[in-house]
């Protein structure tokens, strides 16, 4: 797409993945009378599959995700050494062609700029190959790489769509298959089955550190494939990452208050510590946003919603610590063992970032599947602000 007519707008986005898409798609659909710019080389939503619970999004927030839905189920499976379950609870699926093609049909032509941003500030941005672009408000989507002012852990993945030949038989989502070998931390494999033949298999694994091997993870997967029989005769979209697990970290250093251009998404820290799982975030965002657009304080009013989310996710921060301070790496899948064992409910809220009080306190008690002397310790050295 080409570059817009004037270069000024009343909202500049910079960022075309879940958290800017979605931002675009709730703006346009609300506040129709406001010029809104999406920056991102390409392609928007990338080569993503993000999927959720039903109970992670409010019922007044699903017209936002809904039409972008591709895959649903109405159940799915954790499979673990010594439990496994089936937990009926709604699960569905979107990918990054599916937001690609609602932002395109959302945005007059020439508003989805395919350039990157190489300067960005609260009201301008200059473009990678030349030119300014003016705005009342930047929203700065971008992601925040390996946050280097916070203490964490990593989740890394590898996903493949493979075609299997006479079908792979799996009916549902297997959200962790725990039963793999456990290799240098908490590993599992994820199952989407898209249709009867094209499954989509992610080997992801918890580790202290953010690299990823990708052939090695390929082979992980073509191991996995041949060990329940299947005889894949394609490989279709393959997705990697890398996703925090926040361990400890103030959140004045993520997101100075000297900062003044808005933030939205990862790089606002609106994630969740334990999973690294940001789509609940990004939709409340979203749909908080048509409301505060028009507001010359958008900036703080953003950073103050992103600020109460990161104390509400002390908890998780803590569960982190436990996981990768005190938890043997080999022993660490008893953790997600146990936390299956309880409720369906307290799951759901979990998943959601809005456990209760009394989810907290089942979450944490009864006999550790940790040492109790290393997870104390473990939690006497953390910055909990």
């Amino acid at each position: 797409m080409g570059r817009p007519s004037t270069d000024r707008c009343d909202i500049a986005i910079v960022g075309g993945g879940l958290a800017g898409g979605l931002a675009v798609l709730a703006l346009a659909a609300k506040r129709p009378d406001l010029d809104v710019r999406l920056i991102e080389p390409g392609p928007v939503g990338g080569n993503h599959v993000w999927s959720f619970f039903d109970s992670d999004i409010a019922k007044k927030d699903r017209w936002l995700v809904a039409p972008l839905v591709r895959h649903h189920w109405p159940r799915y499976d954790v499979r673990f050494p010594a439990h496994a379950r089936t937990l009926r609870m709604g699960y569905k699926s979107i990918t990054g062609e599916a937001l690609a093609a609602a932002v395109a049909a959302a945005l007059p032509e020439g508003h989805v700029i395919a350039d990157r941003a190489k300067h960005v500030a609260p009201d301008h941005l200059l473009l990678s190959r030349g030119g300014r672009l003016s705005a009342k408000h930047v929203i700065d989507a971008r992601g925040a790489g390996k946050f280097p002012t916070l203490d964490c852990g990593w989740q890394a993945f590898v996903g493949q769509a493979l075609t299997v030949k006479g079908g792979h038989g799996v009916e549902h989502p297997v959200v962790m298959d725990a039963t793999v070998e456990q290799t240098g931390g908490y590993r599992f494999v994820y199952l989407l089955p898209f249709d009867a033949e094209t499954i989509f298999v992610e080997d992801t694994y918890y580790s202290d550190d953010a690299d990823l091997d990708v052939p090695l993870v390929r082979e992980r997967i073509a191991a996995y494939a041949a060990a329940r029989g299947w005889e894949v005769t394609a490989t279709g979209r393959e997705e990697t990452g890398v996703l925090a697990v926040v361990v400890a970290g103030d959140f004045a250093r993520l997101w100075p208050a000297s900062e003044r251009t808005a933030r939205i998404g990862a790089r606002a820290g609106l994630f969740h510590a334990t999973t690294g799982y940001s789509l609940p975030d990004a939709v409340r965002t979203a749909a908080a946003l048509p409301a505060l657009a028009g507001r010359a304080d958008l900036p703080e009013r953003l950073r103050a919603r992103a600020a109460a989310a990161w104390r509400r996710q002390r908890f998780y921060r803590m569960l982190g610590a436990m996981l990768f301070r005190a938890a043997e790496p080999d022993e660490r899948y008893r953790i997600f063992e146990r936390f299956y064992r309880l409720p369906a409910g307290l799951i759901a809220r979990f998943y959601a970032g809005r456990s209760s009080v009394t989810d907290k306190l089942r979450i944490v008690s009864g006999r550790p599947p940790v040492p109790v002397g290393r997870a104390l310790a473990a939690l006497r050295r953390l910055d909990w602000k």
